[in-house]
């Protein structure tokens, strides 16, 4: 064996072995990375795709579009008696069973025994979860039914997955520099979307898409989206959204987000339930508010029976039985108040009762407040026609009784409000002999005596609670809305 010298100019040169390390470990480590697209796809795990851990998908299909959410079986659960049921042990077991029993066992159907989770309508999801349950939005066969969710089976492949889903695509990377560009983007994206809407009006299919919207959004504590601005709008909104949370037992969840919303309105809120007060009653029962429910009792109390055609088949009993109770308070309260004010007298210096024998002006002022309160408490007498044939051709009918409720407001209020100084005055005018000045100074000091103790009897019922409705036909009509609602008083 020859060996040969190495030649004097190429000297032999020795790397650290540290060195070779450090560039294989690095080449190992660039070796698995990965180039395509950019960044690496990872699935969207947020409402309303939950697509790495939600358990429960979701399929609404109304005018013309279709929405998917992939949520989670604790979450409804918690907050729909519907899907607590349907997504029980109990429920799935049932289901595997009445499938098994329907397909039948045979050498045909040994691939459905690979997985006992397919057998309960369960399958593996792409993205690391576990699609357990599905449903769909079913129309039902006619017209007038009422669409509701179904539960169907999750079509599972041989191997695994669910075949509906589409394969990821990765995501794109945003643009270094996009805040500016974004928010001008989203806000010309808000201002043709809010064009669209006035152009295309609500139709109720699209209603049902918002409300399962809304309905799932406060499932997960997001707030729903509702009007904010127009309070019609907003009602009819939020009354959908209630009855649809009854169809799926999630009043309690979802009754304090309407609570909450519609009073944002404030005084256009009481406004609205003073016109509308059946109506927001219902509302109220539905959202569990107390204090929507208590200002609609109130008016339907003192406008009692008005309202009784719209609510005896549309609320329930104790919500009726709690309105005839209070029917009857007010009732009863306003009889004892309207005894006392007939029953109230003055007295002389001596303490004594006036009469025309010892206070003659005195029992003049005395008896003209009470013709006044007769007055306005009892309907007028009917006239009197001359014969039968006559009666028969006016047509006359019995007017209805007058409304405590402008009399209770004018006696709270006092002062000039009734029986003024030009009313008074030709009331003295009609004895010639005590139509003097001094006559009618002494005449106007005691009535207002009389007005300030009338003041003080009815100040019970009045305070904090008299309205006077004028009505939208302008008529006039007033009604009481002094109840007192206690929280006993509620029927939830």
């Amino acid at each position: 064996m020859v060996s040969h010298p190495q030649p004097p100019d190429r000297p032999l040169v020795h790397r650290p072995a540290s060195v070779s390390s450090r560039s294989t470990n690095t080449r190992r480590h660039r070796n698995t990375r990965s180039h395509t697209g950019g960044v690496s796809y990872r699935p969207q795990n947020e409402f309303p795709n939950f697509a790495q851990t939600g358990d429960v998908e979701i399929i609404i299909d109304a005018d013309g579009q279709e929405k998917r959410y992939m949520l989670h079986r604790l979450i409804l659960a918690q907050c729909s008696g519907f899907f607590e049921t349907g997504t029980s042990e109990e429920w799935s077991k049932a289901q595997a069973r009445g499938q098994s029993q329907s397909s039948g066992h045979g050498p045909i159907n040994s691939l459905g025994r690979i997985s006992e989770d397919d057998m309960a309508g369960r399958s593996a999801f792409p993205g690391g979860g576990r699609l357990q349950w599905r449903y769909e939005l079913d129309w039902g066969n006619k017209d007038d039914e009422v669409p509701m969710l179904v539960q169907k089976q999750p079509q599972s492949t041989l191997f695994g997955g669910d075949a509906s889903q589409p394969p990821p695509v990765p995501h794109k990377p945003p643009p270094p520099a996009y805040g500016f560009l974004r928010s001008m983007s989203n806000f010309s994206a808000m201002q043709s979307a809010s064009h669209i809407s006035k152009a295309n009006p609500h139709t109720p299919d699209s209603d049902i898409v918002r409300d399962y919207d809304n309905l799932f959004r406060i499932f997960y504590n997001y707030a729903p989206a509702l009007d904010a601005v127009n309070i019609a709008e907003s009602y009819i909104q939020c009354k959908s959204l209630l009855t649809l949370a009854d169809m799926y037992d999630a009043l309690e969840v979802v009754g304090p987000r309407i609570d909450h919303h519609l009073l944002q309105f404030q005084g256009r809120l009481w406004k609205q339930i003073a016109k509308y007060p059946p109506s927001y009653l219902k509302l109220g029962y539905l959202a569990r508010s107390k204090v929507i429910f208590a200002e609609a009792l109130v008016h339907v109390v003192g406008q009692w029976p008005s309202g009784s055609s719209q609510l005896k088949h549309t609320v329930p009993p104790d919500v009726l039985e709690v309105i005839e109770d209070k029917v009857d308070e007010l009732q009863e309260r306003r009889m004892k108040t309207e005894a006392r004010l007939f029953r109230l007298t003055l007295t002389t210096p001596k303490g004594e009762r006036v009469t025309p024998a010892n206070a003659y002006m005195d029992w003049l002022a005395l008896s003209l407040f009470r013709q006044w309160l007769a007055e306005s408490t009892t309907p007028p007498p009917p006239p009197i026609p001359k014969t039968p044939e006559a009666q028969q051709r006016t047509g006359y009918s019995q007017p209805p009784p007058l409304s405590s409720g402008n009399l209770f407001r004018l006696l709270g209020t006092g002062g000039s409000s009734y029986l003024a100084r030009d009313e008074m005055k030709r009331f003295v005018k009609l004895r010639p002999d005590d139509h003097q000045r001094d006559t009618l100074k002494r005449f106007e000091k005691k009535m207002d005596e009389i007005k300030a103790m009338a003041r003080e009897i009815v100040r019970p019922l009045t305070k904090n609670c008299l309205e006077l409705d004028m009505g939208r036909d302008g008529g006039g009509l007033g009604y009481l809305t002094c109840t007192r609602i206690d929280d006993e008083d509620f029927p939830f």
